[in-house]
């Protein structure tokens, strides 16, 4: 019953949804009656919601260092790195010995072969994220790859052997899991990827619980594009109605997930530029209007933008109370100093670690709603978009 109220209260309140998903005519969704039929409980129900509570706790958020291989080689390269498996793990043991790193970051999202590294003394990484309270994740998609049909659009693949993998990567000491998809708004979006995105979001979570993690639902919205910010505010509703319907679809149990959703900002080539209270006005309104109030966590992605950009922009959606955990996911936007202060010198970790702490800091002040750019850095007001990145 829940789920058919959800599809209701979605259906008259989006006109997009109304013409483009819940029209029966022409249609190819079938009509759905309120039927009886139990909902088989998952084992790891409790578990799930405690993991949820603890990635969503006061001044918090999660360290994303899940980039592939590939995307850690550009990295690497950026400071005249060769992109070798010994010096990934230097960089992230760099990362995850931080001392103090618990007191701001309550997750960090690993990608495959990080899950199964150890430092140069033989601590398994995951071991020194328990030590600072940090729960580990991992990135289970399998990439984007080009959707036919479309306009020119991408679908995410990895649901086959999903689920074996999910329950390898509980063994080894992961949490929660992630899955990247993405939506363009100069393709269209189509109405075909919206709907791919959010069905392989919705499998991928269902599969995630039912193997023991917290399954992060990101439907990136890519900045690309000189749209204003009001075309952005409707390709995200159109999205997260769609991804929540499915996610209902699929029995997944929204107190037991994670969002990460793009902030609601004009295209990066717009030629006017928002400011934080704008982009935290129309984010919010956004949130408020699709996400229902069970989801523990809305952990924002920072998508291109420069550091601080992330950290105000994070600082103006938290000046009110919201009936969720509004916090940060951050790749780029916490690392991008640390690296440049590192340049693969072993003499330089421990600044590299201290910028670290920096930017974790900051952002975890800005969770709380207190932070000021005061003091920041040139280097970290410089922005970091790159047009058709890749991941």
């Amino acid at each position: 019953m829940a789920c058919t109220s959800l599809v209701k209260l979605n259906a008259s309140s989006s006109q997009w949804i109304g013409k483009q998903s819940f029209n029966n005519q022409g249609s190819t969704r079938p009509t759905f009656h309120r039927l009886a039929v139990p909902i088989q409980a998952r084992s790891y129900t409790d578990e799930l919601v405690q993991t949820a509570k603890l990635i969503a706790s006061p001044g918090r958020g999660i360290l994303a260092i899940d980039e592939s291989n590939a995307t850690c080689g550009k990295r690497l390269a950026s400071i005249g790195l060769e992109n070798t498996e010994t010096n990934r793990q230097a960089y992230r043991q760099l990362l995850l010995t931080t001392p103090g790193l618990g007191e701001y970051v309550s997750g960090a999202i690993f990608f495959e072969e990080t899950l199964y590294q150890s430092t140069t003394d033989g601590k398994k990484f995951v071991d020194c994220l328990r030590e600072e309270k940090i729960t580990p994740g991992i990135k289970v998609d399998k990439g984007l790859v080009p959707l036919p049909g479309s306009n020119g659009e991408s679908w995410c693949q990895g649901l086959d052997g999903l689920a074996s993998r999910c329950a390898e990567y509980y063994k080894q000491g992961a949490r929660f899991a992630k899955w990247r998809t993405v939506v363009s708004i100069p393709c269209g979006p189509s109405a075909l990827a919206v709907k791919e995105a959010a069905w392989g979001l919705a499998r991928y979570a269902a599969i995630s619980q039912d193997n023991g993690l917290v399954p992060i639902v990101e439907p990136e919205i890519l900045l690309d594009g000189d749209h204003p910010i009001e075309r952005t505010l409707e390709v995200a509703e159109n999205v997260w109605a769609e991804v929540f319907f499915y996610l209902a679809q699929n029995n997944v149990l929204f107190e037991g997930i994670l969002l990460k959703p793009s902030m609601v900002t004009p295209g990066a080539e717009h030629k006017e530029k928002a400011s934080p209270e704008t982009i935290a006005k129309y984010t919010l309104k956004m949130l408020s209007r699709r996400v229902p109030p069970a989801v523990p966590g809305i952990m924002f992605l920072s998508g291109g933008q420069s550091e601080v950009e992330a950290t105000l922009n994070l600082n103006a959606m938290n000046q009110h109370p919201n009936p969720w955990h509004v916090s940060f996911s951050y790749a780029r936007a916490l690392q991008n100093t640390v690296l440049k202060t590192w340049q693969g010198l072993p003499e330089n970790v421990e600044a590299a670690q201290r910028a670290l702490l920096i930017r974790a800091k900051a952002n975890s002040i800005a969770q709380l709603g207190r932070y000021s750019a005061e003091g920041e850095s040139e280097e970290a007001k410089k922005g970091m978009f790159v047009k058709g990145y890749t991941y």
